[in-house]
């Protein structure tokens, strides 16, 4: 028997096909963009990511192995927003969590609703990331077309209501809204109040473990081999990361860092937030604890496309051979603005210390260092790891080198996943626990190889870390 996983990211969409074993057999992909543009915008057309998302399924049922698939796991990137009408069909873009047009809008917010109250109800720091702050910009710049949105809802619900015609949000994407109170589970009741909004507003909410069958005739005729089978709710990304990297006890840290970065663990237990920290949802009984940063891959794509850098090979060999902390550059590498720890929307990318002496790979080598000092003050709030930290993603994937900036930030062993995939991975445990009632923790996930710091760098890297710290606070306030 095997599990169809759809996973979609902040880059790209995939459909997958795993066995009960956790063993990927098959997996067809798609890349694809946010919009962007120099005002804050990051969205994508709701039509044109549904149809990326399907020809992925398409391309993974024509595999022998469809014929055996006995459910449909889901995650999708978190804290996306759009408004549809009764039937739900879209009336705006999707709103992703990178859009900070509602910078101004957050600035307000405060003179209205008590946002550290609201921070320890929902898990969610006031930022744009969030729909608090989208809510009341898009109020504002288009009152007719919020006044028409009939629900407010995300993406994966979205996808689920086109296959099926009707379908809840689960807690684990509600989490990531900044509208969700996450003791109550169900829409927190002040922020409706202040939009003037009621539930009916937003979708019914369920654990990820509901499911829906039987689709739609449409799409019953389009894929057959799904034609009853259950489709369990989307999951945020996030936290089907943590699930596939096997972080899902106390003292269990998991560190990603695709297109952008996270740190996070996973807790039974109800706790207040960690200064600049989140707290989202897993499921009903598990707490998702952690903080993200808006640069990671990103910022080194953007290195590459700009400056004139030599082949990946010869770039990868002067990175791992640079002394750490040698260019005497300070950067602030906040070019799509910052979230954890800090959350400040309108900050923006910094590089101090340029000098005409200065070369390309300094300036590469600086950025990465002073992205895993972000991610480093990220895992000090997470408090001690019981264990290595377990680190994957695409961006470590391509760099050994800045694997080890990491480590030596961190000032922690780190665990490299010899798995791939791992949303993927952690979407289809979760659909397999949701079958059988199994526990989180089955099927831990191998580890490749164990990155210990290295004491001069750590050292070196912590001066950097002030002086980062001092160019933050001048420009910050």
């Amino acid at each position: 028997m095997t599990l169809l996983v759809l996973d979609l990211g902040s880059s790209s969409a995939r459909a997958a096909l795993y066995t009960d074993q956790l063993q990927a057999i098959t997996v067809a992909s798609e890349p694809y963009r946010f919009e962007t543009d120099k005002l804050g915008a990051s969205t994508v057309d709701p039509i044109r990511l549904q149809d990326v998302m399907e020809r992925c399924i398409d391309s993974a049922l024509r595999h022998p192995a469809a014929a055996t698939i006995r459910a449909v796991g889901i995650a999708t990137f978190a804290a996306s927003l759009l408004g549809v009408d009764r039937h739900s069909a879209p009336l705006t873009e999707v709103y992703t969590y990178a859009d900070t047009r509602a910078a101004s809008d957050l600035s307000h917010l405060g003179d209205q609703v008590d946002l550290m109250a609201a921070y320890q109800r929902t898990g969610c720091p006031p930022h744009t990331a969030y729909h608090p702050a989208r809510l009341s910009w898009l109020r504002r710049v288009d009152p007719s077309r919020f006044e028409a949105v009939q629900q407010w809802i995300d993406f994966g619900t979205y996808l689920m209501r086109q296959w099926f015609g009707i379908a809840p949000c689960s807690y684990s994407i509600a989490s990531w809204s900044g509208l969700f109170d996450r003791v109550e589970l169900r829409w927190d009741e002040v922020w409706l109040n202040h939009f003037g909004l009621t539930p009916s507003h937003f979708p019914p909410l369920a654990d990820y473990t509901a499911y829906l069958s039987g689709l739609r005739p449409e799409y019953a005729d389009r894929w057959p081999a799904l034609r009853a089978v259950p489709f369990f709710l989307p999951v945020g990304d996030g936290a089907a990361a943590n699930v596939g990297a096997g972080a899902v006890e106390s003292g269990q840290i998991a560190l990603t860092l695709g297109t952008t970065g996270a740190v996070r663990s996973v807790s039974a237990a109800h706790t207040p937030i960690p200064a600049g920290l989140w707290a989202y949802r897993v499921d009903a009984t598990h707490h998702l604890i952690g903080g993200a940063t808006s640069e990671g891959g990103n910022v080194f794509a953007w290195l590459k496309d700009h400056l004139r850098l030599p082949d990946a090979d010869h770039l990868e060999n002067a990175l791992a051979a640079a002394i750490p902390d040698s260019h005497g550059l300070t950067w602030l590498p906040f070019l799509a603005g910052e979230r954890s720890p800090g959350w400040r929307s309108e900050a923006v990318g910094t590089l101090h210390g340029l000098r005409l002496a200065t070369p390309p790979i300094a300036i590469v080598q600086a950025a990465l260092e002073g992205i895993a000092i972000r991610l480093a003050l990220i895992a000090e709030q997470l408090g001690p790891s019981a264990t290595p930290i377990r680190v994957t993603g695409g961006a470590l994937s391509a760099s050994p080198a800045w694997t080890q900036m990491i480590a030596n930030a961190i000032d922690r062993p780190l665990a490299v996943l010899a798995e791939s995939a791992i949303t993927s991975r952690g979407v289809a445990l979760l659909t397999l626990c949701a079958l059988e009632g199994l526990p989180l923790h089955i099927y831990p996930p191998n580890i490749d190889r164990i990155i210990m710091p290295q004491s001069d760098a750590v050292s070196r890297l912590r001066d950097y870390r002030a002086r980062q710290q001092r160019l933050y606070d001048q420009i910050m306030g």
